[in-house]
């Protein structure tokens, strides 16, 4: 069954139970993760749209899909939750994630490397740098800043 751009994008290794603003697994503010059973389908979509708009940013420069079907149905085959309804180079994150330390013939998922690097290098840049723009977004729209007087901006 095809997900919907307001499904979860939890990886089910939440940070935000220790402290952390940010989720190092899916990258959603810890309110985003407190309140996503209150939000409305818009209000999800909205969270997700953020998400699929930094991984596009992020992996256009890495990698090329040359065949989403072919993509799609090795996901599927290889038991790896992605969300069906996002572009698919955001199924590149779920498959890294899915794929852990192991290295993967990217070819053999319809998927070309535009980076001469080692797949867990790559890896480990992607989520790097997807924390870093979350984080970044965070600290701009969400975090209250204290100015002198006891004003704040957010």
């Amino acid at each position: 069954m095809p997900m919907s751009r307001s499904t979860t994008p939890c990886l089910g290794i939440c940070t935000t139970t220790v402290g952390d603003l940010v989720c190092k697994g899916c990258k959603r503010f810890a309110h985003e993760i407190v309140d996503w059973n209150k939000f409305d389908s818009k209000e999800k979509e909205l969270v997700n749209s953020r998400l699929e708009g930094f991984k596009q940013l992020i992996l256009k420069d890495r990698f090329i899909v040359n065949d989403k079907d072919l993509l799609s149905s090795k996901l599927t085959d290889n038991g790896v939750r992605f969300n069906s309804s996002l572009d698919p180079i955001t199924w590149i994150f779920d498959l890294l994630r899915a794929s852990g330390a192991q290295e993967l013939n990217l070819e053999e998922f319809g998927i070309s490397a535009l980076v001469k690097e080692p797949l867990s290098s790559t890896r480990d840049s992607i989520n790097k740098e997807l924390l870093e723009l979350s984080e970044a977004h965070h600290e701009r729209y969400f975090k209250e800043i204290h100015l002198e007087g006891g004003h704040k901006n957010s």
